[in-house]
């Protein structure tokens, strides 16, 4: 018999506590069953309903399931009333905690830190857990957490318990259709304003003040221009930051025709990792002009391993540091240069947006920076119409 810590197996009983009783929870023709065993859950009785799983494992196996359930049960439970397939049912927190290792899996680190953790923070939040108060959930959400967040969050405690029904742990989804009735102001969705790239000309006085130095302090350990290959890399391929500090020089063909993007460093629950494969995608090739062609072989050092990275950090020789980076360097020098500030991930917005004034295709521009032509047609190409109105 497995112990109540062990992952079930066919054919094997499960004892465990519910209101204070102890259950035999089992498969029998292809339906999860509970027994309610009418022993109250101490050490001694545990014992003594461990026997009656043995049994019941037993008879299940040599075919010979008592459907009275008399074998398996306290003589004072015979007459209580459906003993069998009435679980108690699992708490909310008890369902999220299960459907978080199911999907631990299938995310990327970065998913689980920066999404179901937020959400579980959320879900440790609510003034009850059980799934019968689902409204008083969803009104409790609506109350403490920011609307666009609030719709999310009940999407996934929704599909949480979608999860549920399809593991036999719930027979129906309280939270069915309320994500839908939350209505979100108009305009809220308009991921447009988080789009605002640099022109040519503001891209290349950025890059000509951090290989100049101009906005270094004489006494900063390290100079501006040890970062001006990483800005510079950035502002030419529109990559993703964590795929930028990710690049190790075999993802660089030999003739430095071709640049392979395969991994990316992201934030884990337990820190910075690096996995395999993209946001949006296993891997993506970029063929490189011959400027950024140059640029390559002028970086890469003469003596170097397949291994290393294109752009380590000055002191640990490890990745980069967006975060550090964007206080430290960023920030000064689009205020030295009297630019209005935008986050570093404008440097990808930059790249997109002037691949399509150079009437750049948009499914060649989705393809070189992973996104979907619906993506560049929504944020970037649509922008880029400059309505005038005529004489009439």
């Amino acid at each position: 018999m497995s112990s109540t810590t062990q992952k079930a197996v066919k054919g094997s009983v499960q004892v465990k506590p519910s209101n204070n009783r102890l259950q035999l929870v089992f498969s029998y023709q292809g339906k999860r069953r509970y027994i309610s065993t009418g022993y109250a859950d101490t050490p001694r009785n545990r014992k003594v309903v461990q026997r009656k799983a043995a049994i019941l494992e037993d008879d299940i196996e040599k075919e010979r399931f008592d459907e009275t359930l008399k074998r398996y049960q306290r003589a004072s439970a015979h007459a209580a009333p459906n003993p069998v397939d009435k679980p108690h049912p699992p708490s909310l927190l008890e369902l999220w905690s299960a459907f978080l290792e199911y999907k631990r899996h299938q995310c990327s680190p970065s998913t689980m830190r920066n999404q179901y953790k937020v959400f579980t923070n959320y879900l440790n939040d609510l003034p009850t857990s059980k799934l019968a108060e689902a409204t008083q959930i969803r009104d409790a959400a609506l109350e403490n957490i920011p609307l666009d967040s609030c719709k999310r969050f009940i999407t996934r405690l929704s599909a949480c318990c979608d999860w549920a029904i399809a593991s036999g742990r719930l027979d129906h989804n309280p939270f069915q259709g309320m994500a839908s009735e939350i209505k979100l102001p108009k305009g809220s969705q308009d991921h447009l304003a988080d789009i605002n790239p640099f022109t040519a000309t503001e891209r290349d006085l950025i890059l000509e003040a951090l290989q100049t130095d101009q906005f270094c302090s004489p006494y900063a350990r390290v100079k501006h221009h040890y970062y001006y290959p990483y800005y510079f890399f950035s502002f030419k391929t529109g990559c993703r930051p964590s795929e930028a500090i990710a690049l190790q020089w075999q993802h660089i063909s030999r003739d430095f025709q071709q640049i392979s993007f395969e991994q990316a460093v992201v934030t884990s629950e337990a820190g910075r990792v690096c996995k395999v494969g993209l946001k949006t995608q296993q891997r993506r090739r970029f063929p490189c002009n011959p400027s950024l062609s140059q640029f390559l072989q002028t970086l890469r050092p003469a003596q170097w391993q397949p291994d290393s990275l294109l752009f380590p950090s000055p002191q640990s020789g490890t990745w980069l540091d967006p975060g550090n980076l964007q206080s430290r360097i960023w920030k000064p020098l689009l205020e030295g240069l009297g630019l209005e500030y935008r986050k570093p991930y404008q440097t990808r917005h930059t790249f997109i947006t002037l691949a399509l004034e150079h009437r750049m295709e948009v499914k060649d521009v989705a393809k070189l920076v992973g996104n979907s032509p619906e993506v560049i047609y929504r944020h970037y190409a649509g922008q880029m119409r400059r309505l005038t109105v005529p004489e009439f």
